[in-house]
């Protein structure tokens, strides 16, 4: 069972993630929200649908950690195999997808074409934007994502 402090790192965790993502995917670019605040924009990997991030990595839309190859395959947190996507589009995906053999046709050409699309996007991290370490973690915090 998680604990409350566990849930507080895995949010911090995923805001992290969300942050590294977005700082490094051209099409999130600085702007400012409706109430003044200096906030991120950018697209989904899957349908193109603008996002909203704090300058800490808060999602402000349904924002959400696509890993391009999943981790039921053995997909990793690196910044490679990581990107921006809906919630509806990510959940999506993993219904469709994730309980299919490693071989599966469908499974590799969706694969394929994130990986394309995450490399066509990524840049250097804007040096305006303080980004946390990507791995690093407070002593006493979790972090666990699962």
């Amino acid at each position: 069972m998680r604990t409350k402090q566990q849930g507080r790192g895995s949010a911090r965790r995923t805001q992290r993630l969300l942050l590294w993502c977005a700082a490094t995917d051209r099409t999130f670019e600085r702007a400012v929200a409706g109430d003044g605040r200096a906030v991120l924009t950018g697209k989904c990997i899957h349908c193109n649908a603008r996002h909203t991030l704090t300058e800490d990595g808060a999602p402000l839309t349904s924002a959400t950690i696509e890993h391009i190859v999943p981790r039921a395959h053995g997909g990793t947190d690196a910044l490679t195999n990581l990107a921006i996507a809906c919630a509806r589009c990510n959940i999506g995906k993993g219904h469709r997808l994730d309980d299919r053999p490693w071989h599966d046709p469908t499974l590799q050409r969706v694969i394929a074409t994130l990986q394309e699309r995450r490399t066509a996007r990524m840049r250097p991290p804007p040096d305006w934007l303080d980004l946390p370490p990507l791995t690093a973690v407070p002593d006493g915090e979790a972090d666990d994502d699962t």
